[in-house]
């Protein structure tokens, strides 16, 4: 499954309970998680431009002026932290003289940087999408191992979002949603190299997917809520520790069902 981006209006919800004739109806929840989720990825985009001009352990700013100097709010730059810090390239320091600083970078964590910077004309997003499916059982393990209560309480809030994006027929809120599901499942695992390249791979699977289709023949609507009830069985299998399961349920997911891997 691939995703179309949708280019969200920034209209105020009607409250007056009636529309002027022609006017556009009022965002739903889904338009706005994914306006503020493409501003976070453009501010990460911009603090990874600072970072490439200087020197690895250089101060950026504080956070502070880092969000003002990306024009977004409290809520989205803090979600432009988790994506540059997945990703290896900053440090956040508390305290006086504290802020953001160019991450010193290891070989590895460049060569997992190196998967974002790859554009969907020399690389495959389809060998993405497998590589990334390849990588779904280490990550599965691991979530057996660490997943805390609240790691399985997130991944919960996450399906939330996933089953009301089924319920309003809206694909695309439904397959950002399930990459955020996937993006905090690697969030539990230890191995910080496996959480970057993963995450790296999530990146470019999302910023080069033009379209969502359903597998083979079936309904779009059918096809979504069918991926809604898998990954509803895989966290409760992480949540007994279950680990038959939640491996049979992560083959399914990937390359064990007939037609390969999809992005979701």
């Amino acid at each position: 499954m691939a995703a179309r981006d949708r280019n969200a209006a920034g209209r105020a919800p009607d409250t007056s309970g009636a529309r002027a004739a022609g006017e556009q109806p009022a965002l739903r929840r889904g338009d706005w998680d994914r306006t503020a989720g493409t501003r976070a990825e453009m501010a990460a985009e911009r603090i990874a431009a600072l970072v490439a001009g200087a020197e690895p352990g250089a101060r950026l700013g504080t956070k502070e002026e880092l969000r003002q100097r990306c024009g977004v709010s409290v809520g989205t730059f803090n979600e432009t932290l988790r994506l540059l810090q997945a990703r290896g390239l900053v440090t956040v320091r508390p305290g006086p003289g504290g802020g953001l600083f160019a991450a010193e970078q290891s070989p590895m964590v460049r060569l997992g940087n190196s998967v974002l910077a790859l554009d969907a004309a020399t690389a495959d997003v389809a060998d993405a999408v497998r590589i990334r499916d390849a990588l779904d059982p280490l990550l599965v393990e691991d979530a057996l191992w660490h997943a805390s209560p609240a790691d399985i309480a997130d991944l919960r809030r996450h399906l939330a979002t996933m089953e009301a994006a089924v319920a309003a027929g809206d694909p695309d809120a439904f397959v950002r949603a399930n990459w955020r599901l996937h993006a905090r499942i690697a969030a539990v695992s230890p191995n910080a190299l496996l959480r970057s390249l993963y995450t790296s791979l999530l990146d470019l699977i999302e910023g080069h997917t033009l379209a969502v289709h359903p597998h083979g023949e079936r309904p779009l609507a059918a096809h979504i809520g069918d991926r809604h009830r898998l990954h509803a069985d895989l966290v409760d299998a992480l949540d007994r520790r279950d680990r038959d399961e939640a491996l049979r349920l992560i083959h399914l997911h990937g390359g064990g069902r007939p037609g390969g891997p999809t992005a979701c």
